[in-house]
């Protein structure tokens, strides 16, 4: 069967296991779907993440086993690439947000987002891209083309309701939330670096898409906090020989999450490029925004780009894991200011949570002196990328968020500082409370002792 991710890191799998039964087709992807033994911590509704779907359902077909299930009852049908127009894969893989949290919280490591991906893949190559999909996975390519032209028409439909119901009757983009609003600038990239030397050394900032369009004061604080450090910052350009040099890279992402895998691959093969020379030089690359940079670590080597990908998994850090390393093992410290503000709350994102990134997030926070804060217990925000903006998926996504984040918010002081590094996250608690959250780049840029 042809796949479009490459699934041979499961070709041994299934060898001297007790597997409950690999799929007569789907190959190696058939053995990825096969991992689950059964053990049911999807229908966990306790401490941990997994699985936000069955959570606000309590119904078990919206769990990853039942997932599961559900593909290899459709690929034992023996249909080939014609399993995935199976109607049972439709109504399994319909709530599933794609968190990631079954690859850390299943004893199995289901990895559900990737399987997913392949899924959304297939089901475009039998019925082609929808254009809403088009629509949300182009956001890199839409904002590095046409961003003026989208920051008008999104704020055109976020002012009027008629003009959203429009939109929502057209493309299924629901009129019950405001789409997130491109800044009137976006990052100045291609502003060199304002140290000529740093003496703890440099590194790459890698901006993405989100920062770079839509909070580029999240990566200004960023790289203030990184000089501050002592580093010489440099922010990642694409290759000289990139065929749009004028836009800045891109993780592939929103491709890959909605199954627009060569576009995702092309995004990919364009940041192999730009940082071939980091990667021999091994060059610490800092991300700010949890999905984009851990995909960059995680998910890249399903795209079968070769050797390059595992080499730059291990100079990838989300700016607070790349912080707490360098205190840890390189003697930085960082001089910070108290900022007198009351106890803060703070909500990880599904994939900070999904690769273990709290714990340096906790850790840097606790450098500033006398700054007090607990982490929300939660599941998956609900947003969780373009889910929360489908109309059919509005509900459902604030279930998710009233599970324990939205409730969390509201019970707090009016003055409670909220930090919350993912980018729908932050949507997500604004929509549903009124209230912004921060970006951890921003809050130490406030701690800094030359602020």
């Amino acid at each position: 069967m042809k796949t479009f991710l490459d699934w041979s890191a499961y070709d041994t799998y299934g060898i001297g296991d007790a597997y409950s039964g690999i799929p007569a087709t789907g190959g190696n992807y058939a053995k990825a779907v096969a991992v689950c033994m059964h053990s049911r911590d999807c229908q966990n509704t306790g401490k941990g993440v997994m699985c936000p779907s069955y959570r606000i359902t309590g119904d078990r077909k919206h769990s990853t086993e039942a997932r599961v299930a559900a593909f290899k009852a459709a690929l034992n049908d023996g249909a080939g690439e014609g399993a995935f127009a199976d109607p049972r894969l439709d109504e399994a893989m319909d709530l599933c947000v794609s968190c990631k949290a079954c690859k850390k919280e299943c004893p199995s490591a289901v990895d559900m987002t990737l399987i997913k991906t392949e899924y959304l893949a297939q089901r475009h190559e039998i019925a082609g891209v929808p254009l809403r999909t088009r629509l949300f996975g182009g956001v890199p390519e839409w904002t590095g083309r046409y961003r003026a032209l989208m920051r008008f028409a999104i704020r055109l439909r976020n002012s009027f309701g008629p003009i959203a119901k429009l939109v929502e009757k057209w493309l299924g983009v629901t009129a019950r939330r405001p789409i997130p609003e491109p800044a009137p600038k976006a990052f100045a990239w291609t502003t060199p670096a304002r140290r000529e030397t740093g003496a703890r050394g440099e590194v790459i900032l890698f901006v993405d898409t989100f920062c770079h369009h839509f909070d580029p004061h999240v990566a200004e604080a960023a790289v203030s906090v990184l000089e501050y450090a002592g580093y010489r910052v440099r922010v990642a350009k694409p290759a000289a020989t990139d065929a749009e040099p004028e836009r800045p890279l891109c993780c592939g992402r929103t491709y890959l999450t909605t199954g627009m895998v060569e576009k995702a691959r092309g995004e990919a093969k364009r940041v192999l490029a730009a940082f071939r020379d980091e990667i021999v030089a091994q060059t610490p690359i800092i991300g700010l925004e949890p999905s984009c940079l851990l995909s960059l670590r995680d998910e890249l080597y399903s795209l079968g780009l070769g050797q390059e990908v595992g080499d730059l998994g291990k100079q990838l850090y989300l700016l607070e894991e790349f912080l707490s390393r360098e205190y840890q093992n390189n003697g930085l410290r960082l001089e910070l200011k108290p900022l007198n503000l009351p106890k803060a709350l703070v909500h990880g994102h599904c994939h900070q949570k999904a690769f273990g990134a709290m714990k340096a997030m906790r850790k840097v926070l606790g450098w500033i002196p006398g700054f007090s804060f607990d982490v929300v217990e939660t599941s998956c925000c609900g947003m969780a990328g373009s889910f929360g903006l489908e109309a059919e998926h509005y509900e459902a996504s604030m279930r998710m968020a009233e599970l324990s984040l939205l409730p969390a918010v509201r019970a707090s002081a009016a003055d409670t500082p909220l930090i919350a590094n993912g980018f729908s996250c932050r949507h997500q608690i604004e929509h549903g409370s009124g209230r912004r959250a921060k970006h951890i780049a921003l809050l130490l840029r406030d701690a800094l002792v030359a602020n």
